[in-house]
């Protein structure tokens, strides 16, 4: 960009960094015989019967808008579907927002919520938008770190250090991208305790739940006294493997939920209809299908962790979603290096960690939402790199 462009972009968008998954598989892209184990997204095809929900809603001429909320059948499906399965019960009426995705919802969510110099604390290595999202809202981002010596999990003692005066929301992600955190019951009940001593506003990011391998998913949403400061996010990307679809939902008290309703109808509007309609179908006759591909998710997890430690990357057994996280260090390079040089000798290619946040340094993530015949190749591949240096 020149200097007289520059200066007419606002300050708090020219300080923000470009995706660093973005530009690195901008590179990927010219490589047509390259093995991605980057991009979060499953490589599933939506299952077909969603799509035949798609096709015939647009068969039946359903193009037009839709309620700035979103469908009254979507939104009463969610309903029954997140008290079913996370034990919560919101109304459809006001408590319950359709959006163009989960990324949305967060944007609604912070900027609804937040003043500026509002302080908002997040746990990482997180999702490359949790620190943009704050600044985009002018808020005042707060990283609490993770370690890897206890799989990443979140500490409440670490949340409690890092608070500060002027916190004003926590933001959640379990299970947690890139590391596949997750947290039981009990560490969730000692967050409520602490986000009620300091009235914290929490957004729980639930995108993963689904895809939760060890033990079962709690909402801190369902926990006492928790519905009333929580907004609940989830969508349908995947589990139902619907990336392209761009549709989420936020739940939450009614008085916040009219809040990001109010942006959301100057700003997007409303999800598509045709993507409304196939959310419906999914929640109505999506569990055999989201059942079939979190077995598949599970079998090639047990797989590249199994390979990366004998590779002598150190990684451990992430409880959820289906990234892998492994320790780079004792290669001598560093997670940039590592991920530009195995792309360019080997061709495969995985994210360095710090586009996750700087308590990422020293790791890359590797997606195996990938064909289990493309993991075997590509452990292989890595296997064959670190033996090289």
């Amino acid at each position: 960009m020149n200097p007289d462009q520059e200066s007419r972009v606002a300050q708090h968008v020219r300080s923000l960094p470009r995706s660093g998954i973005r530009d690195f598989f901008a590179i990927v892209a010219q490589m047509p015989d390259a093995i991605s184990l980057g991009v979060g997204e499953p490589d599933f095809v939506t299952p077909w019967h969603i799509r035949e929900a798609t096709i015939f809603a647009l068969e039946k001429g359903r193009t037009s808008y839709t309620d700035n909320r979103g469908l009254g059948e979507l939104r009463g499906e969610i309903s029954l579907h997140v008290e079913k399965n996370y034990g919560v019960g919101y109304n459809p009426e006001d408590e319950i927002l359709v959006t163009v995705g989960v990324s949305e919802a967060l944007d609604l969510a912070l900027r609804a919520i937040l003043d500026p110099g509002d302080k908002v604390l997040y746990h990482q290595p997180c999702y490359v938008s949790y620190h943009p999202g704050v600044v985009l809202a002018h808020g005042v981002p707060i990283g609490v770190p993770t370690s890897a010596l206890n799989d990443f999990a979140i500490d409440p003692d670490a949340l409690e250090a890092a608070w500060e005066p002027g916190c004003k929301v926590l933001m959640l992600n379990f299970p947690t991208n890139p590391t596949g955190g997750i947290a039981n019951r009990e560490v969730l009940e000692r967050i409520a305790r602490f986000a009620n001593e300091k009235d914290l506003i929490v957004l729980s990011d639930e995108i993963y739940s689904e895809l939760t391998y060890e033990g079962s998913h709690t909402s801190i949403a369902s926990l006492p006294g928790m519905k009333e400061r929580t907004i609940f996010l989830h969508g349908f990307s995947k589990a139902f493997a619907m990336t392209g679809y761009r549709i989420g939902y936020a739940c939450g008290p009614s008085g916040l939920i009219e809040a990001m309703m109010k942006v959301h109808q100057y700003s997007m509007m409303c999800a598509s209809i045709l993507s409304q309609d196939a959310a419906v179908e999914a929640l109505r006759n999506g569990g055999e299908s989201v059942a079939r591909m979190k077995e598949q998710y599970h079998r090639r997890r047990d797989f590249i962790i199994r390979r990366f430690n004998e590779i002598g990357l150190k990684c451990h057994s992430p409880g959820g979603a289906f990234y892998a996280f492994p320790d780079i260090s004792s290669t001598g390079l560093d997670e940039n290096e590592f991920a530009h040089r195995l792309l360019n000798e080997q061709k495969v290619a995985l994210v360095p960690g710090t586009a996750f946040g700087e308590n990422g340094r020293g790791f890359v993530r590797a997606s195996f939402a990938t064909a289990y015949e493309k993991l075997v190749e590509a452990a292989d591949r890595i296997e064959g790199f670190v033996n090289s240096l």
